[in-house]
């Protein structure tokens, strides 16, 4: 039994290519440095003495500045390659995030933060360019559950050293932030130095079609809208529920911090074993859609009364887990297999995008709903946003599969 697990791990991870590796490396080192964004808002009103109204401003420029990084780390990518787009973001990135702890003046601080997380976004299309760049077709999905692993891992290290450095002084966030992010950009530097070629390799074939705008896409512009839809219910996971665990279930912080950290662990040590024991069993848009209704049940499992609060937290975010392994990786693969070799980063960017919007739209949505309704009409419409994006995806794929018969 044990062999054959252990087994089932090792042919998880194999057949992957050295570049996706060394990606997924400079990913985990990048997301260790990702401490100053989550605790911006407390450094605006704990360390700059500032309300939360002007918190919540900052929050949503940097909203805004990642719609625009989105878009233009695409547009970039396609044009000059995903190996200067990903140095360059990072490195500027990093020499930011050091400005940011020095800048006092608030309107000045405002307008940082859009520039901020404009190349901190636009590090994001070329990288999902570049895993695409490096794999094939049927280890493309495994490439970006690698990249999400380092991701999570990453993320959970980094938000923990955070809070530390936090409770030390904020100003370290950002110094060790900028020093993180600068050594990812050497890193691609020095490790990948020929990725650049695979995209400015032009086809020799002169009959060859352009390759078509992601915006041209119809069957891609309703994906990702879908994809929008959906991601609106996603964010709130960790933007609204922990409040309410903390307001009406009388979670304590520490607990709560546990139950998210539960997220990262459970993809770190399952995913890509899950990954790899679905290849081939079903269609990809399959478990899309099954994701997406495992998310509508953890947002249904918070409704129901008399359960003990740990109990219906713990069983949400494993609910939630298994939405977002089925979800996530799949919509990706969906997203770069629709593209062509020379404009993989205007369709990572359209789903970057499809983050973005969804990130500044979601939490301000819902967290009126709340306010004015309470959190049980929230969760309802949830799970009613979650049914339809469910019911929109199978839709979308029957139609597809009839108009290819």
């Amino acid at each position: 039994m044990v062999k054959r697990i252990i087994r089932s791990y090792r042919t998880s991870f194999s057949g992957l290519s050295r570049e996706a590796w060394l990606l997924s490396l400079v990913v985990l080192i990048n997301r260790c440095g990702y401490m100053a964004v989550p605790f911006m808002s407390m450094y605006i009103t704990q360390s700059m003495h500032r309300s939360i109204a002007d918190a919540g401003l900052v929050i949503t420029l940097f909203g805004i500045g990642s719609v625009l990084g989105a878009m233009a780390g695409g547009f970039l990518t396609d044009k000059i390659g995903f190996r200067p787009v990903q140095i360059i973001s990072l490195i500027i990135s990093g020499l930011l995030f050091v400005l940011f702890g020095h800048v006092d003046d608030f309107n000045l601080l405002c307008a940082l933060t859009v520039v901020l997380s404009f190349f901190v976004e636009a590090f994001k299309p070329a990288n999902n360019s570049a895993i695409a760049a490096y794999s094939t077709r049927e280890n493309m999905t495994r490439s970006y559950a690698l990249n999400r692993l380092a991701t999570n891992l990453g993320f959970g290290f980094g938000t923990s050293v955070g809070g530390i450095l936090a409770a030390i002084d904020y100003h370290l966030l950002f110094w060790v932030d900028g020093a993180v992010y600068i050594l990812a950009g050497l890193l691609i530097l020095v490790l990948l130095p020929d990725a650049v070629k695979a995209v400015q390799e032009k086809p020799t074939n002169e009959e060859e079609p352009l390759a078509l705008s992601p915006w041209r896409d119809i069957f891609f512009i309703r994906f990702i809208g879908l994809v929008t839809v959906y991601m609106m219910a996603f964010v709130v996971m960790f933007r609204l529920v922990p409040v309410y665990w903390k307001e009406e279930m009388h979670i304590g912080e520490a607990t709560i911090g546990i139950l998210i950290g539960m997220n990262g662990v459970v993809i770190a040590l399952f995913e890509m074993v899950f990954i790899q024991f679905m290849t081939n069993k079903k269609a990809d848009h399959w478990y899309i859609i099954a994701g997406v209704l495992a998310t509508a049940v953890c947002f249904l499992n918070l409704l129901i009364p008399g359960i003990p609060a740990l109990i219906t937290g713990a069983f949400a975010v494993l609910l939630f887990t298994l939405g977002e392994m089925l979800t996530l990786p799949y919509i990706t693969t969906i997203v770069m297999s629709r593209a062509a070799e020379q404009n993989r980063g205007k369709y990572s960017a359209a789903y970057q995008l499809s983050w973005a919007i969804a990130q500044v739209v979601g939490p301000a949505s819902c967290g009126y709903i709340a306010a004015t309704w309470g959190y049980n009409a929230l969760w309802i419409a949830l799970i009613f946003v979650c049914l339809s994006a469910a019911t929109g995806f199978k839709l979308l794929f029957r139609r597809a599969t009839l108009v290819n018969c």
